[in-house]
């Protein structure tokens, strides 16, 4: 959608990379190759975004609950992230894209959370693209974790209960200072949005597509858009105010 007006493009768009198990089994291949070939997708949708300028992107890598996933497919998970981290960091930096991993780092072993912070560090001052890589996150740990920070500032005297409201709470959130939500999409079939992204998805349209993570490319990217620039972006209003605007 080269050329596109920028109010038709997503400022930020977050997507549930969903199917790559299914992919691998299509091939008679284990879950391993299927998480491996989705690493190419992140590369094309990381382009895509920074030929239609969006902003920030956020990827759902690896939920609180992917614990629960059998053993192996963890610890192949984990050495695809230092892989990953080894391989693609130099590319984003001189693409001008800066890395950003949100969710609870303290669960993983020092080796991957130092290689997290230097990818973090080195890319910081990069401003084409943020991308944020949510690892260990859920929706509701977001929204506890922020809890948690009101509740220590009242503790302490810095904030008065009644000063607590949705901008005041917001900024302890994950992804404050980013633009808002836009476009939440989520690839493999599913529909749901799967604890991902709760409080800042109230207003953001939503995407589904049947196409699995690995074959999600540029084209998928650009369909999604257009099918947002479609959309009637309301906030509460009726279509009649939103025309008048």
């Amino acid at each position: 959608m080269p050329g596109a007006d920028a109010a038709q493009v997503p400022r930020h768009i977050a997507i549930v990379m969903d199917g790559n198990g299914r992919w691998a089994k299509a091939r008679f291949r284990p879950r391993s190759f299927g998480h491996n070939a989705g690493r190419k997708a992140v590369r094309d949708v990381v382009e895509g975004c920074l030929r239609q300028g969006v902003e920030a992107l956020t990827l759902f890598a690896f939920s609180s609950e992917n614990w629960q996933r059998p053993q192996d497919e963890v610890s192949a998970l984990m050495e695809l992230f230092l892989r990953a981290l080894d391989k693609e960091v130099d590319e984003l930096h001189a693409q001008g894209v800066r890395l950003r991993f949100v969710g609870d780092l303290d669960a993983f072993g020092e080796e991957l959370r130092e290689r997290m912070r230097a990818a973090m560090t080195r890319t910081a001052g990069n401003a084409k693209l943020q991308l944020n890589i949510a690892v260990n996150y859920g929706g509701r740990w977001d929204i506890v974790q922020a809890a948690r920070q009101a509740a220590r500032a009242v503790a302490g005297g810095q904030l008065a209960i009644d000063e607590i409201d949705e901008a005041r709470f917001g900024q302890w959130i994950s992804l404050a200072g980013l633009p808002p939500l836009d476009l939440f999409i989520r690839t493999g079939g599913d529909v749901r949005i799967s604890n991902f992204l709760l409080w800042q998805a109230a207003y953001a349209e939503l995407y589904f597509t049947d196409t699995l993570w690995p074959d999600f490319d540029q084209a998928c990217l650009r369909r999604a858009i257009e099918d947002f620039a479609r959309r009637e972006r309301r906030f509460g209003r009726t279509g009649e105010q939103v025309a008048q605007a």
